[in-house]
């Protein structure tokens, strides 16, 4: 989630609904710009106990964000407490519950994207091992209860801990137990985002049952492959789904920022406090009558704060999020962005992309993202068959997408073997939560505790 780190204070205010839908033009950039942004989450623990840190202790969230500033990371403070760092390769966040996120900077190629992860794994497992903790790359907590995990100290967070219930049976879930990996990318016209944004969603189905890594609740299966995704499900249908108006005729910037404005504020930022707006109306705070903030306007800054609080599978800023997928090892951060610049960086790869899943109806696209929770690879298609009788030509695209970049390493390797773990994925008919099953109900004899052993970074 995003992290506050500079002042409101000359953000301009909105004096009209053009400003709004100008705000995602500012993202467009020609194909020589266009960047990849990656973002993982992992969980952390304590190694003697296998129980999640707080903030505070003596060797806890707040004491491995002091010992990261060693490597160069700059302290973002909130009301005193240190929350966030920031640096070359972009920034380091809390989730609610202590899940410990790299937001990372906009590379030009793959091959940067996984050096930045490998160098930011190695720094958080040194510091780990100096503090006696440990990081684990799953979609869920596999364990632990709410009432077992801490809160951070972030004011936008105790917000949304208080409006969750009132929206959803899960939100809390979502924010306290889970981790995903996301990645970040550009687009070139608002025809271009639009096309990007249908092959997301369309695909989206598709990514959770590749990356399906959260079998698991309060140490036993759960009856889900991804249990975070299946979080989603019921967490506020106001500000999460598949927004079937992205395949209408005609949609474009004007249409999402109708959608943001019919979506509920969480919170509005003022003098480095939040405010709680939970509930309230954007449309209200437009015309001077937001309650909490009588007879004053929103500022741009506003905006981009509310732009971050809707949580569909893909989500639109200034560039498009793929939301999709479950928190991983190593080799699955570098996977995810591999598989969607494959798919829609090269125009071949996209308008191919687009041809298999544009005859989808609304129906069938939201039938599928409501199955793969529980089947992955299983889950029926839009007019017959299943993910997994596609996957293999989609990852062939994607592949030809990557080849035709044609960005490679020193060692004159291209982009297309990131991935190679999802094609190994497809060989052997088991998502990652099936693979942890199967180890679940023979090695490890039930015993939970070995999936710190295995899943640790």
């Amino acid at each position: 989630m995003t992290t506050k780190t500079v002042s409101d204070s000359n953000s301009p205010f909105i004096e009209s609904r053009e400003q709004l839908i100008a705000s995602f033009a500012r993202g467009e950039k020609p194909k020589e710009r266009w960047r990849i942004g990656t973002e993982h989450e992992k969980f952390v623990y304590a190694r003697d106990d296998h129980r999640a840190p707080s903030w505070d202790e003596p060797s806890g969230i707040r004491a491995l964000l002091t010992e990261l500033q060693q490597y160069g990371w700059t302290p973002v403070m909130e009301n005193g407490s240190l929350i966030a760092l920031n640096g070359a390769d972009g920034s380091v966040s809390l989730e609610p519950a202590g899940q410990f996120e790299l937001s990372g900077a906009p590379l030009e190629n793959l091959h940067e994207t996984c050096a930045e992860t490998g160098r930011h794994l190695d720094q958080v497992k040194a510091a780990g091992e100096k503090l006696g903790i440990g990081f684990l790359g799953l979609g869920m907590w596999p364990d632990k209860t709410r009432a077992e995990l801490p809160i951070m100290p972030k004011g936008r967070y105790a917000i949304m801990l208080r409006h969750m219930p009132r929206v959803g049976t899960m939100g809390l879930d979502m924010m306290l137990r889970t981790c995903t990996i996301q990645v970040n990318l550009d687009y070139a016209t608002e025809a271009d985002m639009a096309q990007k944004f249908r092959v997301g969603l369309a695909l989206q189905p598709l990514a959770t049952a590749l990356f399906a890594n959260s079998p698991f609740t309060e140490g036993k299966p759960n009856g889900f492959l991804s249990y975070r995704s299946h979080i989603w499900s019921d967490t506020d249908p106001a500000r999460t789904g598949m927004l079937p108006f992205v395949f209408e005729d005609g949609f474009g910037y004007e249409r999402y920022a109708d959608y943001m404005l019919d979506v509920p504020m969480y919170f509005v930022y003022r003098d480095g406090k939040y405010i709680d707006a939970a509930g309230l109306s954007f449309r209200d705070f437009l015309k001077g009558e937001l309650s909490v903030l009588p007879g004053e306007l929103p500022t741009l800054d506003d905006w981009t704060d509310h732009l971050s609080t809707a949580f569909p599978e893909v989500r639109l800023k200034t560039f498009l999020e793929m939301r999709g997928a479950d928190g991983g090892p190593w080799n699955k951060i570098c996977a995810l962005p591999a598989l969607w610049v494959g798919l829609l960086y090269d125009q071949g790869a996209l308008d191919a992309a687009w041809d298999m899943v544009k005859g989808w109806s609304i129906e069938g696209r939201q039938a599928l993202r409501d199955a793969v929770p529980k089947l992955g690879l299983d889950a029926p298609l839009p007019g017959g068959g299943t993910l997994r009788d596609i996957a293999g030509e989609v990852l062939d695209i994607a592949n030809s997408g990557l080849a035709a970049r044609a960005q490679t390493n020193r060692s004159g390797d291209n982009e297309t073997g990131f991935l190679d773990p999802l094609r190994d994925i497809v060989r052997s008919g088991k998502v990652p939560a099936q693979q942890l099953l199967d180890r679940y109900n023979d090695i490890w004899g039930g015993d939970l505790s070995k999936v710190y052993d295995e899943q640790s970074f």
